[in-house]
């Protein structure tokens, strides 16, 4: 191959970037406002509407053709929590809802005496279809036309599309070359994609226990077990029994983690569903080009064990439709499938949601029509069928599938389980939360018995609501001063599932406009320095609610096992012999809550707690939340490098140290020899509590009291 000359090369490389930059100047569409917010979630609409009210011009683009997000892609039955703490906007819109459906020409389908969510004198309703839901966000902006850009159909160019300069975001490019520049910017997406591009910091799944003292955080084997999970033995291998055959799809290999431990997974994704049973309204569940009966071997194995329940979640919501969501342990939940997804480019995002549609669209056919599905669940699902009057445009299929987690920024101030439980308050809070802590699961994978079984499900009440703090919805000052983000904003996983409510995401939406547009006034000053006084004063203005009554609501007890001195040997990591229960119900208790067993209903029960000490004596101390019902006479038998030895404990009674902890004496241990506590049921006398044990070294008993 020849050689170009020196100058040819040359001048071929001016002409090349006199051409780009031609093509940026000349070619490309150049948009300005004072705000401009990436993601039209129901936060990024919220947020152009609240910014607009106060005066800020404004664009909101939207990757898709749809605003909303899942508020208007199927998820009508809302997870409000406490509706006491829903306030500003996102109060607006479901009191709009309510308006909808206090007009008698909104019920084609079904007549509002029947329908339980709909009651007439409350101020909001917090149930609605889909089309309601997205002609209510689409009104609010016709409102504040004068001062907001709609953009729809334009995704950011991730790689190289945000320009920043000295820590603020100057303009983001589109994929189609358009620029838009702007004072501050808003990333509202459920992904996070400009706060990543921004070069903020973020992290993807799930934190380690240890990591900020949480409970209910990392790989949740033994513990928050629900309903979301197989209840009879399955076998996962393609031939049963022979592990040679490999693992049917759906399953996967390799070690699920130890219980507590930080991973990279996520919690699966699924479509919310707008089904019908109203005949004229229609439309049949289809087999989808591709379908695979493989893919839906567990299934059907599970029913042919003995679970016969129907595994899906139906929610009403207005005209005969419903939320459809997940249930079982074989649902709509497409478990590990979506580990890749906050990363991948737009392209592999795309795969990634064929296959989950895909594989939606096969479950329902299958549970429709598959021959070795239980004909009772056949014949009820043949009454059902997608809404005719939902996402027109898309097959009546959901135009959105619900990013329940991707990316969660990593800021300054990080929301924990420790601030959902009110165990640490917010001195700046910006929106309250009040839902579960909920996390669906996260994988499936083979226990050590050789049966499938489902992991990662999560479902714990934080007791009341909680204070969300400013700095949570904020970068760090030094990664970027002119963003704000309100969806994936900084959070451990588990608080997360508290916080990823659409009702919450509408609060901290409104919040962050709200501070863009003080920031704007005070001179464009740095999110992060916005004067939180006149933010707060503001937004109690504008209806937000943040008076948390900590009388009504007072801070859980609780004790991390991390938190106290020593080795903590946590019921969940004790060898449960018989039928224990997990339970929260009394306090206080170390980690998330204890096991129960009533001496008659498993006589031959015990708790086993082995730890690995060093060599040395150590006080040993055992945990149980007192009540009249609980064993009279435990017997608890400590096994040590001098033998073993037996104790008794009355559990009605409150332990010695702080009602929590109750020393049962002092014992020598060697490494490598047993050092195990174990509780024994038998004559009980009530119900046993196995929460934890404590091996405190004799040289580090200071004090009688453990951290609070």
């Amino acid at each position: 191959m020849r050689k170009k000359p020196l100058a040819s090369w040359v001048s071929s490389f001016v002409g090349l970037v006199m051409a780009s930059w031609t093509s940026v100047i000349f070619a490309a569409e150049t948009y300005r406002a004072d705000l401009v917010i990436y993601g039209g979630t129901s936060a990024g609409v919220v947020a152009a509407v609240q910014a607009a009210r106060m005066g800020k011009s404004v664009i909101l683009i939207e990757p898709t053709r749809h605003l909303g997000g899942l508020t208007t892609a199927g998820l009508g039955y809302t997870d409000t929590g406490n509706t006491a703490v829903i306030g500003g906007v996102a109060r607006e819109f479901y009191q709009r809802v309510k308006a909808h459906y206090d007009r008698r020409e909104s019920w084609k389908h079904q007549d509002p005496s029947e329908f339980a969510g709909y009651r007439p004198d409350d101020d909001a309703m917090w149930t609605f279809e889909p089309r309601v839901a997205e002609a209510i966000f689409e009104a609010m902006l016709r409102e504040v036309a004068d001062r907001v850009r709609i953009v729809r159909q334009a995704k950011l160019d991730r790689r190289s599309g945000t320009t920043v300069r000295d820590g603020r975001i100057v303009s983001i490019r589109m994929k189609d070359g358009t620029l838009y520049v702007g004072d501050y910017f808003i990333d509202a997406t459920y992904e996070g994609d400009l706060m990543a591009a921004a070069g903020v910091s973020y992290t993807i799944g799930r934190e380690s226990n240890a990591k900020y003292g949480e409970t209910l955080n990392g790989v949740q084997k033994k513990g928050n077990i629900h309903n979301h999970r197989f209840v009879v033995p399955v076998d996962p291998y393609v031939v049963p029994g022979d592990p040679s055959s490999g693992l049917l799809p759906r399953v996967h290999a390799g070690d699920p983690g130890k219980d507590g431990a930080g991973d990279r997974r996520l919690q699966a994704y699924c479509y919310r569903m707008c089904m019908t049973r109203v005949p004229e309204n229609r439309v049949p569940f289809r087999k989808p080009e591709g379908y695979d009966e493989r893919q839906y071997e567990l299934l059907l194995r599970n029913f042919e064990a003995g679970d016969l329940r129907l595994p899906l979640s139906i929610r009403w919501v207005p005209n005969g439709k419903t939320d459809t969501n997940n249930m079982g342990a074989f649902s709509t939940d497409n478990i590990g499938m979506n580990y890749n997804y906050p990363e991948a480019s737009d392209e592999e995002r795309e795969a990634i949601l064929r296959e989950h549609r895909l594989y939606q669209e096969g479950l329902m056919w299958t549970l429709t029509h598959h021959p070795r599905v239980p004909e009772k669940i056949r014949k009820e699902m043949a009454e059902w069928g997608l809404a005719k009057d939902e996402f027109v445009d898309n097959d009546h299929w959901p135009h959105a599938i619900y990013v329940r987690e991707a990316r969660r920024m990593v800021s300054d101030y990080v929301v924990t389980e420790l601030d959902c439980r009110r165990v640490r308050v917010a001195k700046d809070p910006v929106g309250m939360g009040s839902y579960n802590m909920d996390s669906h699961n996260v994988q499936r994978y083979v226990t050590p018995e050789g049966t499938v079984q489902n992991e990662g499900d999560v479902q714990v009440s934080p007791g009341g609501p909680y204070l969300i703090s400013y700095r949570a919805i904020v970068p760090r000052k030094t990664e970027c001063t002119n963003l704000l983000v309100p969806v994936c904003l900084s959070s451990s996983h588990i608080a997360y599932g508290s916080i990823r409510m659409e009702p919450v995401f509408m609060i901290l939406g409104q919040s962050a406009a709200t501070a863009a547009a003080l920031a704007l006034d005070s001179g464009k000053t740095s999110v992060q320095d916005v004067d939180y006084a006149k933010l707060r004063a503001r937004l109690v203005a504008d209806r937000q609610r943040l008076e948390l009554d900590l009388n009504r609501y007072p801070p859980l007890r609780w004790l991390s096992p991390t938190s106290l001195p020593g080795v903590v040997v946590d019921d969940l990591e004790a060898r449960l012999e018989g039928p224990w229960r997990r339970s929260s119900s009394i306090r206080p208790f170390v980690g998330a809550g204890y096991h129960a067993l009533r001496d008659a209903d498993g006589s031959e029960g015990r708790a086993v707690y082995s730890a690995k000490l060093k060599d040395g004596v150590y006080e040993v101390r055992l945990s149980w939340s007192a009540s009249s019902n609980r064993a009279a006479r435990l017997n608890v038998e400590i096994e040590s490098a001098d033998g073993v030895k037996r104790v008794t404990v009355d559990q009605r009674r409150r332990p010695k140290i702080d009602g929590l902890l109750e020393p049962l004496g002092r014992f020598r241990f060697q490494a490598g020899r047993p050092a195990e506590v174990r509780l024994l049921v038998k004559d009980a006398g009530g119900y046993v509590i196995a929460d934890a044990v404590q091996f405190l070294p004799v040289n580090d008993v200071r004090s009688q009291k453990p951290p609070r």
